[in-house]
């Protein structure tokens, strides 16, 4: 397996996307295609191109979007920018189909067509969204189901079994659960899973014709580098060609950290899914941890949890980890719990 990116002579075309699509982004869009078993696809810069154009396009049906309430972030701007302009829009509790069907059950008089958005994967818990019973539910309305799917792009793939945890191919969440559909548009970034900072939304040839005629960001912004679509090439390649192994070998590694998060006593939210967020511990801070971790040179991510109050501190897992590295990772925090916890009750003693 070649160990540098195929050369390229420049780095843009200098023409807007609508004007000029390189052949090797068109490829690459294919292979995608392929990989994620939709009709067609396209490429952007980012999931922030894609969503605003998505969101914009779907707008000009009189439809209304219904967001998961796990949905990240970048989907949920594009859907406050066709909100600005009118359009429906409503949020239910996360991964809850009877929530989704209330909402739907609501508005049924008007006669919206609806639009679901979803996450994938939710990688505070590792669980995958219900996306056959939102189906099912979006299907009889004529809707359509957005999966934003960047966190699982890469680590989920078809037939999951006992040796394959996380499926084989790395095609997503849909791949995983099983499912193709005409209803179904995939919007995700490569950057999580495969490394490459590039996007690619996918689904029926219909949507994603009329996607690309009505795109605005393809009129007004550049297409992706060719570097990137390079860098995207090569990552396609390792993930045929190596792909189930490193998938099954980042298994391995979740599920020795998760064990010898075990043997210290303290566990960790994600499942199988290489996002672990510790679960609170009594009488420490999870920024005093955060800090106190750095200093053992152990990098964690310090953020806020949804619907709560406080920090959490999630470990993320890689292929490029080792079994030494989650064991020097494990002897860290077992040390600054210790000094943390030493460090609260002697403020304790002090008040």
């Amino acid at each position: 397996m070649p160990t540098t990116l195929r050369p390229w002579t420049q780095l843009t075309t200098g023409r807007p996307t609508a004007l000029e699509q390189p052949v090797a982004a068109e490829r690459v869009a294919q292979e995608l295609a392929r990989l994620l078993r939709c009709e067609r696809a396209v490429l952007a810069p980012s999931t922030l191109h894609l969503y605003l154009d998505l969101f914009y396009m779907l707008a000009s049906d009189h439809i209304a979007i219904y967001a998961d309430a796990g949905s990240y972030p970048i989907a949920r701007w594009g859907i406050e920018r066709v909100a600005a302009k009118g359009v429906r829009t409503a949020t239910f509790r996360m991964h809850d189909p009877a929530a989704l069907e209330f909402v739907l059950r609501q508005d049924r008089g008007a006669e919206y067509r609806p639009v679901v958005v979803s996450d994938g994967v939710y990688p505070g818990t590792g669980r995958t969204a219900p996306l056959a019973d939102y189906l099912t539910l979006i299907r009889e309305r004529s809707g359509y189901l957005v999966v934003d799917d960047t966190q699982a792009l890469g680590i989920l793939g078809e037939d999951p079994e006992q040796d394959a945890p996380y499926g084989r191919g790395g095609g997503g969440t849909p791949a995983w659960q099983g499912i193709e559909a005409p209803e179904l548009i995939i919007g995700s970034s490569l950057a999580k899973g495969l490394g490459v900072p590039l996007a690619v939304i996918a689904g029926n040839a219909r949507v994603i014709s009329k996607f690309e005629d009505r795109s605005a960001t393809r009129i007004h912004c550049s297409p992706p580098s060719f570097a990137v679509i390079s860098a995207t090439q090569q990552a396609l390649a390792i993930n045929d060609a190596q792909g189930d192994y490193l998938r099954s070998r980042l298994a391995k590694l979740v599920w020795h950290f998760k064990d010898g998060l075990r043997q210290i006593g303290l566990l960790a939210w994600g499942g199988l899914f290489p996002v672990q967020t510790l679960r609170a511990i009594s009488g420490v801070d999870p920024e005093l941890l955060y800090r106190s971790l750095l200093s053992f040179g152990v990098r964690a991510a310090l953020h806020r949890t949804q619907n709560a109050p406080y920090a959490a501190l999630s470990f993320l897992i890689t292929t490029l980890h080792t079994r030494s590295d989650i064991d020097r990772c494990m002897d860290a925090l077992q040390q600054t719990c210790a000094l943390v916890r030493h460090e609260y009750e002697q403020e304790a003693l002090t008040r």
